[in-house]
């Protein structure tokens, strides 16, 4: 026997207003009606709106989470594995807002004085921001497979060390900015770009390579990430990254 909305609403944490607004888009039709005519969810159903609420958390729109879910090559273990990563990364975070507090706690009592990093150490989103970049690209981009397949194996500290060697190569290319796109230290910083993409998520080529840094430029997400660490950052990163991938066609 199916849930009704009402059943499905209080055990979700969510109205009925919205299960209504899902059903009307499309985006989760409960899969059959009572002779009344009320609304029955299945089990099945209500693994696809965990599977919705989960990707709402990452901040996809519901447009993009219908494609995604609905697309062939869905894959509902792999989608709960990335799940399971991102909110372990958060709830690192929440670890060192907790640890903050008690500082400050500790600090304020004995009227010791903390250091700007310790009091606002746990407050950036940059690192939680950028897996969540990760997560749109992989499960909507060009090679998501061949990524989704390198990296379902990565623990922790692969993605630490993933994340450090990219955050690395970022602050050497805003280090360059005002150079010429073909100076051969950008190209140099482009090349250890392009091999960190090929060998830790899939394969590259050189019309990928242009591609991804025109998304850059073209994706406010990745444009503002990139412009917060240094402003003209992607734009120039575009353009180091064409006129690597114009030297390897020289």
């Amino acid at each position: 026997m199916g849930r009704t909305v009402k059943q499905v609403a209080e055990v979700a944490g969510i109205s009925v207003r919205t299960l209504h607004y899902y059903d009307e888009i499309g985006l989760l039709r409960p899969a059959s009606k009572s002779e009344a005519g009320y609304r029955l969810y299945s089990s099945a159903d209500l693994e696809r709106l965990q599977q919705i609420m989960f990707f709402r958390e990452l901040g996809f729109g519901l447009g993009e989470i219908r494609q995604i879910i609905e697309g062939p090559g869905f894959d509902h273990q792999e989608a709960l594995r990335e799940h399971r990563r991102l909110l372990e990364a958060q709830r690192e975070r929440l670890g060192r807002l907790i640890e903050a507090v008690d500082r400050s706690l500790v600090a304020t009592k004995e009227g010791n004085e903390m250091s700007n990093k310790q009091m606002f150490e746990g407050f950036d989103e940059k690192q939680i921001e950028l897996y969540r970049q990760e997560a749109r690209t992989r499960w909507g981009g060009a090679g998501s497979d061949e990524s989704d397949c390198r990296t379902r194996d990565y623990t922790k500290a692969d993605w630490q060390a993933l994340l450090s060697e990219s955050e690395a190569i970022t602050q050497e290319m805003a280090a360059l900015l005002g150079c010429e796109p073909t100076d051969p230290r950008a190209l140099a910083v482009a090349e250890r770009w392009w091999h960190l993409i090929d060998e830790r998520f899939y394969s590259m080529t050189p019309e990928i390579f242009r591609g991804l840094g025109d998304v850059y430029v073209a994706d406010k997400r990745f444009t503002a990430t990139y412009e917060a660490i240094k402003p003209g950052l992607a734009e120039f990163m575009r353009a180091v990254m064409h006129a690597y991938c114009d030297q390897l066609k020289a």
